[in-house]
């Protein structure tokens, strides 16, 4: 028997993920080599009221990039080379721009910096007093970084996003530079 590596059993398995999910059935997501196909049966979708599904809010594109801007033009304003990120409610990174001379740490601090922000909905500077004591702390949670830097997007009273800042010797200058980007969303046309 062939053995499938990992990478084509993800490809695979995303592929037969968004057939399903945009309505198409009968793909097989993985055939041992050799196997013989045959027809496969539809499978129903169902249908979701109105009250059974859950709006998300999000940064649009435009907002996204109107803070990697800000924040960008903010660090070269301070004569910093940084990293900016912007994750969304679930943590994941839909945005990231590695400055000029950037160092190579910056991208993972302004992730983890991000996520921590948008996770507890306050910005990294406000959270550093959680992440230290005797045992465990939130400091053990991966994923996190308990250093300045990191800011939430509130919209309606809650997180919806995280901006990170990573690369400047100092987290209050990472944190400057991302709350200049926060400041680029309310100059945004509504």
């Amino acid at each position: 028997m062939h053995a499938i590596n990992l990478r084509k059993r993800l490809a695979v398995g995303a592929v037969a993920g968004l057939a399903v999910v945009g309505g198409i059935v009968g793909v097989s997501a993985y055939a041992a080599p050799g196997a013989e196909t045959g027809p496969v049966e539809a499978v129903a979708v169902a249908e979701v009221q109105d009250d059974g599904v859950r709006g998300a809010n999000a940064l649009t594109r435009e907002a996204a990039l109107a803070v990697l801007d800000a924040a960008q033009d903010k660090a070269a304003e301070l004569d910093q080379r940084v990293t900016v990120a912007i994750v969304d409610r679930a943590g994941n990174t839909v945005a990231m721009v590695k400055g000029d001379g950037a160092g190579p740490q910056s991208p993972d601090s302004a992730e983890a910096k991000a996520y921590t922000a948008v996770s507890w909905g306050q910005a990294t500077s406000d959270l550093t007093e959680n992440a230290v004591g005797d045992g465990a702390t939130v400091a053990d949670i991966p994923g996190t970084l308990f250093l300045a830097g990191g800011v939430p997007v509130v919209y309606d009273g809650a997180p919806i996003a995280g901006i990170g800042v990573g690369g400047a010797p100092s987290g209050d200058i990472d944190e400057e530079i991302a709350l200049a980007g926060l400041a680029a969303l309310a100059d945004l046309e509504g």
